[in-house]
């Protein structure tokens, strides 16, 4: 078992169940998960490779009383600024790879994972297709992800506009991706998809 694990990256847009994917995919296959944005703030942590670059970057203002990064202060601070957001995603998304590219040597070595999934949001625009085998789209309809991210986030129309209006359209995502798993709502007929996916990868 895990000779030749295989490398997945799975993307989608926000609101569009990655997480229901993966937590299945995780339950029935013998396989390591990891989310870049959980890797992201790993790395935030004091001695962890990110957190002295972005102290030295916005200050000690982004600290909470223990010293530690308040995830909340630093997303306050470069959410209006382009600029900023730009230098801390400089620091931030090469070192998550780097990490991430580690535990796939590490994971190659203890030969036991068949699969080696990796998920992120932007998946295509860090190039992740230079690591993976093979990435998969989840597609939702826009009004579900939509209704989806009011009910579970409470977040406001204009910020779902905003978040959505930033990812890659529909287009590029089928472009770049070599599956697509449609996550309408039907849990079941999700589930299915996957099994027939990971049935043709055996």
């Amino acid at each position: 078992m895990g000779t030749n694990m295989k490398i997945i990256g799975i993307t989608g847009g926000v609101g569009a169940g990655k997480t229901q994917v993966l937590s299945y995919i995780g339950e029935h296959y013998n396989c390591r998960i990891i989310r870049a944005d959980e890797t992201a703030h790993f790395l935030y942590e004091k001695g962890q490779a990110c957190y002295q670059a972005l102290v030295g970057l916005l200050g000690e203002r982004i600290l909470d009383e223990n010293g530690a990064i308040d995830k909340k202060k630093m997303a306050e601070l470069i959410f209006r600024d382009k600029a900023m957001l730009e230098q801390v995603n400089a620091i931030v998304h090469p070192a998550v790879k780097n990490y991430i590219l580690g535990q796939i040597s590490y994971e190659k070595e203890k030969k036991e994972a068949d699969y080696f999934f990796i998920e992120a949001a932007l998946l295509i625009e860090e190039r992740y297709d230079e690591i993976a085998d093979e990435l998969w789209y989840i597609h939702t309809d826009a009004d579900i992800r939509k209704r989806r991210l009011a009910q579970s986030r409470q977040y406001s129309e204009q910020k779902i506009t905003d978040i959505m209006k930033g990812q890659l359209n529909e287009t590029e995502f089928r472009r770049h991706c070599q599956r697509v798993i449609v996550n309408n709502g039907n849990l079941e007929e999700t589930y299915q998809q996957i099994n027939r996916i990971m049935g043709d990868e055996v």
